[in-house]
């Protein structure tokens, strides 16, 4: 039997569950899977648990090893389960070393034997992975920052990553280029709190500065795309990439979580539902074909119905088309956990209300697209994506990881289709 790793959560997540696949092989780690966590919710939490249960119950034989966010903050939780052989933390999972502690030792059966968890607020530096193979993907990830300074009252997050570090820029060129090399016709720069790169070092390079010089000193980028950003926070020269370099993907995953200024107070966010409008305008003016994702919780404590109309009325307003819905779940040790909570049903209604919006939106953004000319990059199953992320279904046989010129000729629920020039 081989090495299997499961993957829960971000695309932070995915980019580190590939740098596990790397450090295990080299402790050359064999009949164990490692399930890398997400904390961001305790539903996330619940499904690992699920998921650890029945890799067990189909492979009795094999060894279970848990990380990832929801270990580093909750690691009891899980060294308690008896399908768990050991818990890493978020810093450990990434050392070649813990993979071959674990296979030379016998980490013990009680709960507190199998923990490998050290504090995640001492780590201070964030190195780059140099991983330049992804499974199942035609796009590469690529670490540039770990952690947040901020501390939003709803988010267990900082406590399982720590504080905001950065990787170096030219630990970042070095990888790009690698990625490149490789093959890869787009790379997808993440982090936790992406828009935060580089205060920590020399020189405080900000992002803007990180993506004029990717494109500087890797000219052979095709295309260069940002997972989620905090929009208050992009700086003057990533506006200036985002006008004039054709090559950053104008599709922007938002982190707004509430339309509702009092409810961003609450949530100790940094911006206010002006800001959020006045991003994306102005982005649309130096690129109108951009796309505006979004993340937003839904019933967050207090939140009146006036307040959650707000949200619903910034999805027309800032032209978001893409949303990421969260029923609030209180996080236990977060200053929102302690707030007075909405009902059940109402949290839930309203993220159900929230999703609809958002589907109706993104159906309305696909349609008027029909007839359009678009550059899309082929990925298996006959699926591509335009610079948008839009996926498109192709007609015809390609080769996957190809940038090919597409007419748009209809929509198939979420997706659209796409005739081959």
């Amino acid at each position: 039997m081989t090495l299997d790793v499961v993957t829960f959560g971000c695309r932070l997540n995915a980019y580190e569950s590939e740098a596990i696949r790397l450090r295990a092989g080299e402790a050359q780690l064999r009949d164990a899977v490692v399930v890398n966590t997400c904390a961001v919710t305790s539903e996330a939490v619940r499904q690992s648990r699920q998921a650890i249960r029945k890799l067990k119950r189909d492979n009795p034989a094999r060894r279970i090893l848990v990380t990832g966010c929801a270990a580093q903050t909750q690691p009891e939780t899980y060294a308690a389960m008896a399908e768990v052989d050991a818990v890493l933390g978020n810093a450990e999972k990434l050392t070649a070393q813990a993979y071959a502690d674990f296979g030379a030792n016998d980490f013990g059966t009680e709960a507190a034997e199998k923990i490998r968890v050290n504090d995640i607020m001492s780590i201070r530096e964030t190195a780059g992975q140099m991983v330049d193979h992804f499974e199942d993907q035609t796009r590469a990830f690529l670490q540039v920052q770990n952690g947040c300074d901020h501390r939003c009252t709803f988010c267990i997050i900082p406590y399982g990553r720590g504080n905001s570090r950065s990787v170096p820029l030219g630990a970042v060129v070095q990888e790009a280029r690698r990625l490149v090399e490789k093959g890869f016709a787009e790379i997808v720069l993440t982090g936790v709190d992406l828009t935060s790169y580089g205060a920590d070092l020399p020189g405080a390079p900000n992002l803007g500065a990180l993506v004029e010089k990717l494109f500087k000193l890797v000219p052979d980028i095709k295309r260069l795309r940002l997972s989620s950003i905090d929009s208050i926070e992009a700086d003057a020269l990533l506006m200036r990439m985002i006008a004039e370099e054709e090559r950053l993907m104008p599709h922007f995953h938002l982190s707004v979580q509430s339309g509702d200024d009092m409810i961003l107070k609450r949530m100790k966010r940094r911006h206010g539902r002006a800001n959020t409008i006045a991003f994306c305008e102005t982005v649309r003016r130096y690129r109108p074909d951009a796309a505006f994702g979004a993340d937003f919780i839904a019933g967050f404590p207090t939140e009146t119905d006036a307040m959650f109309e707000n949200s619903m009325a910034l999805v027309d307003e800032a032209g978001l088309s893409q949303l990421h819905v969260f029923p609030y779940s209180p996080r236990p040790g977060t200053p929102a956990a302690r707030m007075p909570r909405l009902a059940g049903d109402i949290v839930r209604n309203r993220a159900a209300r929230l999703r609809l919006k958002g589907e109706a939106a993104m159906a309305a953004r696909l349609d008027a697209m029909t007839g359009s000319v678009r550059n899309v990059l082929t990925e298996r199953g006959g699926i591509g994506r335009t610079p948008c992320f839009t996926p498109v279904l192709l007609d015809g046989t390609h080769a996957p990881g190809t940038l090919r010129t597409v007419t748009i000729t209809g929509r198939q629920a979420d997706r659209l289709t796409g005739t081959l020039q």
